[in-house]
């Protein structure tokens, strides 16, 4: 064997090695947060040093463990060397269990009084929960007549601090949003106990809901759903207050009203919550767990990421609204990520829509971040391609 050879060979062996690594990182985190000593033991049997394993905020398997009071599991991990000093990405250690920032934030209190809410205004005779978390439900109310979405966070955690100021930090964002397709901030309840976050309530429910129904939308369907939300998106990256969602996903998009003909996106409070007090990889609401299905490779692989794993994301939704099936959908969704972060991408199957919209999906999905378009460039290229449908639509009826 040639030198050049011997090099190759052992370039392609230390790439698979770093692969299986960062495979068992995601595992030992994933089982970690599952609360399963055994699973957790077993990985350090077989590498003692996936102990200390960070993920993409730098933190390790004992602060998944400390911040859900999973005993048994903490044990396992000191025994095996864990280091209980091991700081995350908020300068946090695993003997305070939190994943939250440092310092706390409040809300601006100049401004107070335009949108701290009385709980007395708020009527829940007839209410209903639309959606359950690990720190809150999302309730269907009303306030002063109008039909309205509380995120409430659980009476038994409003005097946690960690809760309290991540509940803050929310607040402190959506008071400062304001454009047609972000779903609008009404008000809070933060001198009482519980807290309640209140939101515009959407009647056309979310996209899952939608394309689960419906299946496939016709291409111009899809490209006036796909506007909205890359409209919502370019606000929300607009600099240089960027605002990276990290869980955009048809869950999180709501349809205006059953007409479906106008779209938001939502979910920056209790779902943020959740997901930043829980592992990273996952994230739990009723009828699903994981986030994975719409992940970008670089955030599964605990890389550093930017803004442009929402353009990944985005990319998967305009997949799945123009195919009709999720992304990967023979595959669970952890796989899904993992086949996605070595490099599978889904396949395109209808014949009902321009090359140039197969294109911009497959620009998002980019594997290298650098190359993904921002969305003021794709709602540029989203345009051109309505304008060309729009000449060339009476010719759609005569192709499958």
């Amino acid at each position: 064997m040639s030198e050049k050879e011997g090099s190759s060979s052992d370039g392609a062996a230390t790439k698979k090695k770093d692969k299986a690594k960062v495979s068992r990182t995601s595992l030992i985190l994933w089982h970690t947060h599952q609360n399963d000593p055994t699973a957790v033991k077993k990985l350090l049997e077989e590498d003692r040093s996936l102990v200390n394993a960070r993920d993409y905020d730098n933190r390790t398997p004992l602060h998944v463990a400390s911040l859900h009071g999973w005993i048994d599991v903490a044990k396992c991990l000191i025994e095996y060397g864990a280091d209980v000093n091991a700081k995350d990405r908020w300068n946090n250690t695993g003997q305070n269990g939190s994943h939250s920032e440092p310092k706390p934030v409040t809300p601006p209190l100049s401004n107070k009084c335009d949108w701290e809410v009385d709980p007395v205004e708020l009527d829940f005779t007839n209410a209903h929960i639309v959606g359950k978390g690990s720190f809150g439900e999302i309730v269907r109310a009303s306030w002063r007549g109008t039909p309205v979405a509380v995120k409430r966070i659980l009476p038994s955690l409003s005097d946690d601090r960690f809760v309290v100021q991540d509940f803050r930090h929310e607040v402190n964002l959506l008071v400062k949003l304001r454009h047609p397709n972000i779903v609008q901030f009404l008000g809070a309840v933060t001198e009482k106990k519980p807290l309640m976050l209140i939101t515009e309530f959407l009647r056309g429910g979310d996209l899952h809901q939608c394309l689960k129904e419906k299946g496939a939308l016709n291409p111009t369907t899809a490209i006036n759903f796909a506007l909205d939300i890359a409209r919502g998106m370019a606000y929300l990256h607009t600099e240089p207050n960027v605002i990276v969602h990290r869980d955009l996903k048809p869950r999180n998009v709501l349809l205006v009203n059953s007409s479906a003909d106008h779209l938001k996106v939502g979910d920056f409070g209790l779902s943020k919550l959740i997901r930043v007090k829980n592992s990273h990889d996952v994230y739990k609401m009723t009828g699903e767990t994981g986030s994975y299905r719409y992940m970008a490779p670089e955030v599964f692989k605990h890389r550093k990421y930017d803004k442009t794993v929402d353009v990944y994301s985005f990319a998967m939704i305009l997949y799945q609204m123009l195919e009709g099936d999720p992304p990967l959908s023979n595959l669970e969704p952890y796989e899904a990520a993992k086949s996605a972060a070595g490099g599978l991408r889904p396949v395109f199957r209808a014949k009902s829509y321009s090359p140039e919209l197969r294109e911009l999906t497959e620009h998002c999905w980019d594997a290298d971040m650098n190359k993904r378009p921002s969305f003021l460039e794709i709602l540029k290229r989203l345009e051109t391609i309505k304008e060309k449908m729009g000449t060339d639509h009476h010719w759609n009826i005569f192709t499958s």
